[in-house]
Parts: C-alpha cells; structure tokens; sequence
C-alpha cells in the first residue's frame, strides 16, 4: 500500500477548490481497500473516500487518510428472460458507463447520463436525473466495514435510499469503503421521457443511446463544464412541502414549477425559487451563482470554501425570506478549515 503525504486536492474535487490531504492512498482492489482501512485504523485517524470529487465542497485541510477508489472493472451477467446484471468497481466513470451500457442495447441508466463522479460514489447521494433515480437500477453495494475489515452486501433496501439520501450519508457515513456496486438493467425498451423535453429531442422510438445523447445534451446547455468552470452540479436539493403550503404559494406564483409526490406532498424546483429572488448570475468574490442554471453555485477562480458555503447561506436565506422555504444544501462538506479545527 503507498500512502503518499500532504497531497494537492485541487484537481479532485470539480469546485477546483484548494485543498491538501494529509495523506492519501488508491485502492483497486477488495484486499487493498482493507489495507488503507487497517491503516487508519492502527493510527487512529479519520478515513474518506473521495471518487470523482463531483459532489463535495473541500476545505483547505483533510485530516488523516484520504481513499480514492481505482477499480475499474466491470462485466455484464444475463439474467432470465430481458434482464442484465451488471458488476461495477467502484472507481469506474459512471458517465463512460452509462454511455457503454447504452451502445449495447441495456435500459435502466440511460437517464444518468452525464452525471460527473465514479461509480462508488453514485450510491451515498442516490443519484438521480430527468425522473429517474439510482435506486431504481441498483441491486446491491459491495462494501469493507471499518470497524471489522469485513466484506458485508448491502441489499437495496438495506440502503436506505431517499431523495439525495442513503446510508451512507446518515449512520455508515466514514464508516465504511464502497468497493463494488451491483445493477440490474433490461434489454427491453422502457424510455422514460415524461421529465422536461426529453420526449421531444428523441425519436419516436428511441434507442437508450438516444436518449443518452438528448440528456447529455440538455445537461451540457444547462450546466458549465467543471473543466472550465469549477461547480459541484446542482448545489441545493429541491425543496418538499406539504400541499397546503404548495397551494399558497400557488396563489401567488401561478407559474410556479411543482411536482406532486406520491406521498402527498409537492417537490418545488430550487432553480427557480433562487432564479426569482433575483440571484441567478450573480458573481460575489471569486464565487456565483450560475447565470444559466441558478440551482449550479460556481467557483471563478482563486476562492475557498468559506467563501463557498457564505455565499450558499445568503442565497437560502434570501429564498426563504421571499417564499418561506428554506433550502438544503445536497454537496457534503469535508475537511477543517485549520489543521486541527473542524
């Protein structure tokens, strides 16, 4: 196991935020995963895991051992009848993947596309794009507990998947190394176009490379390159309210993007809550909010995290003071700001 010291994190993380960790290995492999995890262990330090660095705000430090999953293996399994197991390692692109399980002919991920990160990763915020989430494909994760070093399956309920949510964000959150995920995806067609215009930059029967092709390229109208403008993808989760609270809200903003949930209540859009309080394209500092897309935060240049996270603050705390709707934040914040002060 190399463990390489005071590492550069710039470049890991697509905000392009200065960062340094205090140490940092690779693992590509179940044994290798288990290794950095009894090194922790044995010094008592902290333990993350860093895929694609697409969805974190880093501050300047990351204390102890920093992990960045390297397997990039991955293999198809037919199942009876139309559908396909897939084995992903962790450190695979997820985009490359999606696009590879496409060109074959395989449904289930195609509305994934674009998304930035490694597949490792795609599980702690249970991604999901254009109406379709992670949990809807995903069969199981493969993982090393940090406590044991045991390889334990999680079952996708076990996963306790919610909107941006899972376990791994709540009680397995540093607790454990993702090493594998399991999919199940069809041969059979099932496009899922009823999210924004899908339906009409497709064919009439579209391939799954079709519609990889049309989310790709609304992805790449509405949202900035992180390699050439630094962002974290969509920097707060859509808000959920109660219906009474959606209907007055109505009354007032009769044009108001909103989407009725199976459990009764309305998912609102935060792009558009933070585009009518007048902050879309606004530039504070080194930081802003994108003048495209105003759900993307973004980062010019020369900035750091604090700046970051003050500029979040005021954005929510404007959305709230105008529609009473308090925004959350969906990238996870790590690091200390000072050596020894998280």
């Amino acid at each position: 196991m190399k463990v390489l010291r005071e590492v550069d994190l710039q470049a890991l993380n697509t905000l392009g935020l200065p960062a340094t960790a205090e140490s940092l290995t690779r693992v590509a492999s179940v044994d290798e995963a288990r290794d950095a995890l009894a090194w922790a262990e044995v010094r008592g330090c902290s333990l993350t895991v860093i895929g694609g660095g697409s969805n974190l705000v880093l501050q300047p430090w990351l204390p102890g051992l920093v992990v960045v999953p390297s397997g990039t293996d991955w293999h198809l399994e037919p199942l009876a009848g139309d559908d396909v197991r897939v084995q992903v390692a962790a450190g695979v692109n997820w985009h490359r993947l999606v696009v590879a399980l496409a060109e074959q002919g395989l449904w289930g991920t195609e509305n994934l596309a674009l998304i930035p990160g490694l597949a490792g990763a795609a599980p702690i915020q249970n991604i999901g794009a254009y109406g379709v989430e992670l949990a809807e494909v995903l069969e199981a994760v493969h993982l090393i507990e940090r406590d044991t070093l045991e390889a334990r399956v999680l079952t996708r309920e076990e996963c306790a998947f919610g909107y941006r949510d899972s376990v791994f964000k709540q009680a397995l959150a540093g607790r454990v190394i993702i090493t594998r995920l399991v999919l199940r995806v069809s041969r059979r067609p099932r496009p899922r176009l009823d999210y924004g215009d899908l339906a009409a930059r497709v064919p009439a029967s579209p391939s799954a490379a079709d519609v990889v092709a049309a989310v790709s390229a609304v992805r790449r109208e509405k949202l900035p390159d992180p390699a050439v403008l630094g962002n974290a993808g969509s920097f707060f989760t859509n808000p959920v309210i109660d219906v009474a609270r959606a209907q007055r809200l109505l009354d007032e903003w009769p044009g108001m993007p909103h989407f009725p949930l199976a459990d009764g209540r309305v998912k609102l859009a935060a792009g558009w809550l933070i585009d009518r309080s007048g902050l879309k394209g606004l530039r504070d500092g080194h930081v802003g909010v994108h003048d495209r897309q105003a759900l993307v935060l973004v980062h010019h240049g020369g900035g750091s995290a604090a700046e970051l996270l003050a500029l979040a603050e005021r954005v929510a705390a404007m959305v709230e003071a105008r529609f009473g709707v308090r925004l959350t934040r969906e990238p996870r914040v790590l690091g200390e700001a000072v050596p020894g002060k998280a």
